[in-house]
């Protein structure tokens, strides 16, 4: 049986900026209930989404990551309850629920720092965090020094090493669980936590929740150390999100089929791992903004629902909305939106990406099957998913010009149905012709 993870769509949202929080934490009282509304989860129930990845939530004192509070909801987001309502909405309708796990850093707010400002060598604090030095200074004053995340010092680094630390954050992951029922956790920065760490927690969650999911956010290096039986289901794949956008700009449709090779061929650095596929997050220019021509979008996604790995569409972008990050802030790629904008800003678009999305959870071969390239040129990529029995077909134009591509397919099969139109294409002698539109993609399933 395949694994729930493989088998559908993600929908990602940042709720702070979806839901147009203020930029700090004041404390002054609670929002009641939780911001991000029904409405959204039928929103993803519509485009096909089998799975939400919803973060940071822990109550922070600004951007969500700079943690105060590990078992409360941000309370400019709503309250516990209110979140519990969501999750059980999100499971009656069919869709799981992944979290933020900030669990490298904390925010200076947390109690184990305020303990090491206010009592020093005497806190409990002292050793909740890298290298604490009071022989030094740190940048923000206190009389002492730390590590902290790439040198932000409202992040100061927890160690991982102390096993009270990793009893507590083992006992959050529980609390989650226990309280919300949420089915995973997306480790932020998964490349910086202790990999002893990542096997507890592997180990622990697993006898939590049988089926849960841990992905971890790993932006440089080999996947594949991190992606093992005994460490993390999935990490980020950085590298193939930006080979989406540079193949469409530039023409060269090589890009991205080398990454696919890299990582998954035959002797690919990742040839058993199930990569988190994006073309943009809350981290990076939106999909829209990257691409040199909005069109790509269609070929964009055709590439991500139907290739190996674990899609993930980021809100408002299965609209084409557009941002990009600002030289001191991220507001403009982590905008307050609605459904109804979403829905009404670019309807064909979203028709689209909902096409692949459910397409993507109804066939088995686009979770498990087989890849092989059937076409590679600058500007063509034809390539095929295949189990016994079944068959989808990708074939991509990012031309500025119609083009026609013919090519033999495996399987005997007799005849091509395009998913958007319901065209059937004739098979004769295991050969058919394709004409594809400029910056284009069609999509065809046989049986």
């Amino acid at each position: 049986m395949t694994e729930w993870y493989r088998s559908g769509v993600f929908y990602h949202i940042y709720p702070l900026g979806l839901c147009g929080a203020p930029k700090r934490n004041t404390g002054d009282g609670a929002a009641k209930g939780f911001l991000v509304g029904a409405d959204w989860i039928a929103h993803m129930k519509k485009l096909g989404c089998k799975a939400v990845y919803i973060g940071p939530l822990f109550q922070s004192s600004t951007h969500g990551y700079d943690t105060i509070d590990y078992k409360k909801v941000d309370t400019r987001l709503g309250d516990n309850e209110g979140f519990g309502n969501w999750v059980r909405q999100c499971h009656a309708s069919g869709i799981r629920v992944v979290v933020d796990g900030v669990f490298n850093h904390t925010g200076r707010a947390y109690p184990a720092f305020k303990d090491l400002q206010e009592n020093r060598w005497d806190s409990w604090g002292k050793d909740w965090y890298c290298h604490v030095d009071f022989g030094g200074r740190s940048p923000l004053g206190d009389p002492f020094s730390y590590e902290s995340w790439h040198g932000f010092a409202e992040l100061p680094r927890l160690n991982l090493k102390n096993p009270a630390v990793c009893d507590a954050l083992m006992d959050v992951i529980r609390f989650w669980i226990d309280e919300f029922d949420i089915d995973g956790i997306r480790l932020d920065c998964a490349d910086m936590l202790d990999f002893d760490f990542l096997r507890r927690m592997r180990r622990e969650t697993q006898a939590m929740k049988k089926d849960f999911w841990l992905m971890g956010e790993v932006i440089h290096g080999d996947y594949g150390r991190w992606v093992q039986p005994d460490l993390l289901h999935s990490v980020t794949n950085y590298e193939l999100h930006k080979g989406i956008y540079s193949a469409h700009n530039t023409h060269n449709y090589f890009e991205m089929a080398h990454s696919i090779r890299r990582l998954f061929g035959e002797y690919g650095l990742c040839k058993d791992a199930w990569l988190y596929q994006f073309v943009d997050n809350h981290d990076v220019d939106r999909i829209a903004t990257k691409l040199n021509n909005r069109e790509d979008l269609y070929p964009v996604y055709a590439f991500l629902m139907t290739i190996r790995g674990i899609p993930s569409i980021y809100y408002g972008s299965e609209a084409g909305v557009e941002g990009r990050k600002g030289r001191d802030n991220d507001d403009d790629i982590r905008p307050a939106l609605t459904v109804v904008e979403v829905e009404n800003a670019d309807p064909e678009l979203s028709d689209w990406v909902g096409r692949l999305a459910r397409l993507r959870g109804s066939r088995e071969e686009l979770a498990v099957g087989a890849y092989e390239e059937l076409v590679l040129t600058n500007e063509q990529y034809v390539f095929v998913r295949t189990l016994p029995g079944q068959m989808t077909v990708t074939a991509l134009n990012n031309s500025d010009s119609q083009a026609e591509c013919r090519f033999r397919i495996p399987g005997g099969y007799a005849a091509l149905e395009d998913i958007r139109t319901g065209e059937k294409l004739s098979v004769q002698d295991n050969e058919i012709r394709v004409v594809l539109p400029p910056h284009g993609a069609r999509v065809f399933t046989a049986e």
